[in-house]
């Protein structure tokens, strides 16, 4: 059994440190005993983190984009390594696995450019001899809270960008699937990241109060449920932090009848069954226009879902992994009762899902609700898990209407051949990352990510353009040189 705990500099695990389990979701078995901590591990973090910022934020940005094309080459040749570690305490398959570390990857990359991105602005002569020039710079310590779907993916869509900019970098993971995060902060030191600039700080509630009450924590990033990005939102912004926090997401997929309808059911399991659905991007509504569209559309998915080949990430054929713990598969299992009692057509139903040799395994069979109304609690709420609902609409009217009502922003799609109906769609749609006959709109590196509504608080986006702005702040600078012009005291407001 592994023992997980923090990455601090000089920082000695006590006898008496409280433990969590880490399982192994395809089997059932604890594979780890995770160190977790409180208060005074937050303290030794932000103490070795004071003390890198100032040679860290000192190094040239060049010197710190070669440090990230160091790390982006260690993350390549390690990439199978970490996807492993990943599927060992998350469940998903391999190629889903690896498929998350290319896209944490991408951000690496996009940090390499940091020398470009940190350019200011420079204006000569704005007034008589004065010049004006303006330019970013970092926070100080920042901090990230990740969640466990993603526990290589999110984290790098953090930590890269912030100690690119020449912030210090405090990572406290899920506690559900840590080793894969402690994985890639140890390449990064190995790549040239100082040890204090970038540290890691396990544990619970208790570690994020800490984190969000430091009065030496500038920033907080966050990604997981609603309920608590809202919650790390106000009392971070309570403390004086800049605080960006993206919460949970309840995503449409559009169909309208001149949809390629293969095409969009393909589209619709990778969406909906992809990681068991534990994904945040997750397509978990179907929404169908007109009732021949939506009967052709569930008799192509109910096939599909039954065949869906379920499996340990061991198995190389398999498309669907096991949900993270069992507490998180009684909660998808009563959800699924939930719609039952609610009425909703149940089409292909996961429970009871057995595979021989690992019936103790966190597995769930892919699930298909039919005629899904949106007064119902599977509608409702988000799932986290292989349930698609089918929610029909009458017209492209009341499926955009439906969409823009649904408190949840983060993202949908569209599937049509139809140009006109695709520009309109995405203009009028109040969400925040559209894909138009994309199921997954996820942007890439150098766009940024962020939803809107209940999905994200605060003012900027995670990565790209927005995780520069969020991780700086602007300083403005305007001078003048003494060049024998006298003009007396002003003391109207200046102009120029």
């Amino acid at each position: 059994m592994s023992e997980i705990s923090h990455i601090i500099p000089g920082w000695v695990m006590e006898g008496t440190a409280e433990a969590t389990p880490v399982y192994n979701p395809a089997t059932g078995e604890q594979t780890g005993r995770l160190v977790a901590g409180g208060e005074a591990e937050v303290q030794a973090a932000v103490a070795a983190a004071l003390d890198a910022f100032p040679a860290w934020s000192a190094t040239p940005p060049m010197k710190r984009a070669r440090i990230m094309f160091r790390y982006k080459q260690l993350l390549e040749e390690n990439a199978d390594r970490i996807a492993r570690v990943i599927s060992a305490e998350h469940g998903k398959t391999h190629p889903d696995a690896l498929g998350e570390v290319q896209r944490g990857l991408e951000v690496v990359e996009f940090a390499c450019g940091i020398p470009h991105l940190l350019k200011g602005e420079y204006s000569r002569d704005v007034g008589p001899a004065i010049d004006t020039f303006a330019g970013r710079e970092a926070l100080g310590v920042v901090a990230g809270i990740t969640p466990f779907n993603f526990p290589v993916m999110v984290p790098l869509w953090m930590f890269p960008m912030a100690l690119a900019c020449g912030n210090c970098f405090i990572l406290k993971p899920s506690e559900r699937d840590p080793s894969a995060s402690n994985l890639i902060v140890q390449l990064a030191h190995e790549a040239g990241v100082p040890e204090g600039a970038l540290t890691v700080v396990h544990g619970g509630k208790t570690v994020v109060d800490a984190l969000l009450a430091h009065p030496d924590i500038a920033a907080i990033s966050f990604v997981g449920s609603t309920p608590i990005a809202q919650y790390v939102y106000a009392t971070g912004a309570a403390h004086g932090k800049r605080v960006q926090a993206l919460g949970g997401a309840k995503n449409h997929m559009v169909i309208l009848p001149d949809a390629d309808l293969d095409q969009a059911a393909d589209a619709l399991m990778g969406a909906g069954y992809g990681s068991a659905g534990e994904r945040c991007m997750a397509v978990s509504v179907a929404v169908p226009v007109g009732e021949e569209t939506a009967d052709k559309l569930v008799e192509k998915l109910a096939p599909r879902v039954r065949a869906l080949k379920i499996g340990p990430s061991t198995d190389p054929d398999a498309e669907m992994g096991p949900l993270i713990t069992r507490q998180h598969l009684e909660k998808v299992t009563d959800y699924i009762e939930a719609g039952l009692r609610e009425k909703a057509e149940l089409v292909v139903d996961g429970r009871g899902f057995s595979l021989q040799g690992y019936e103790n395994g966190f597995f769930l069979g892919g699930t298909l609700f039919d005629r899904v109304s949106p007064d119902m609690t599977i509608y409702k709420e988000e799932i986290f898990g292989p349930v698609l609902s089918v929610v029909r609409a009458a017209s492209y009217e009341e499926a955009v209407t439906l969409i823009n009502r649904n408190p949840f922003g983060n993202g949908t799609a569209l599937f049509t051949r139809d140009g006109d109906a695709a520009r309109d769609f995405v203009s009028r749609i109040k969400i925040g990352m559209v894909g138009v006959n994309v199921p997954i709109p996820v942007p890439v590196a150098f766009h940024s990510f962020g939803g809107w509504k209940n999905s994200a608080f605060g003012s900027h986006g995670i990565y790209g353009p927005e995780g520069v702005h969020f991780y700086t702040r602007l300083k403005t600078v305007t001078s003048r040189w003494p060049t024998g012009i006298r003009a007396g005291a002003a003391f109207n407001f200046p102009t120029m």
